[in-house]
């Protein structure tokens, strides 16, 4: 799953710190850029895997603007990172769907364009449609 992370820059004496804006208290840093991406994959990955074990969900993205519009993230750089966090939301299931030719087609197009699986893309434009995630206990109901 991609996660949008904002980065604050860091200098000779500060290190970058990075905030996951769609994970409410998920925070990291790292002295180099790329040490503090992968210091906030971890950091995703732990926020996520305690989030779900008590109970939570994982929430849907807000849009890149919103974000950017924030004026507590006024100077942070943005950048996405993806964890593999579908790991803590149980076994994949493979399931029969009927869609028409070239819908499936510009399905296709769009997950390729953007980097995605068909099954990614559909389970994350279900998550958008539905409104919350799909580990929310109402989205079952």
């Amino acid at each position: 799953m991609k996660f949008l992370i904002a980065i604050e820059p860091g200098n000779d004496t500060t290190a970058f710190g990075v905030v996951v804006p769609d994970l409410p208290g998920c925070f990291s840093a790292g002295d180099t850029l790329e040490e503090a991406f992968e210091n906030a994959k971890e950091a995703i990955d732990l926020h996520v895997e305690t989030l779900l074990e008590d109970g939570g969900t994982i929430p849907v993205p807000r849009p890149l603007a919103e974000h950017q519009a924030n004026p507590d993230l006024a100077g942070f750089v943005f950048g996405f990172v993806d964890v593999p966090v579908e790991k803590y939301l149980g076994p994949a299931e493979k399931i029969n769907i009927t869609v028409p030719a070239r819908v499936l087609a510009q399905i296709d197009a769009f997950a390729k364009a953007h980097g995605a699986t068909r099954s990614g893309f559909l389970v994350e434009a279900a998550r958008a449609a539905m409104g919350r995630s799909l580990t929310d206990p109402r989205a079952n109901g």
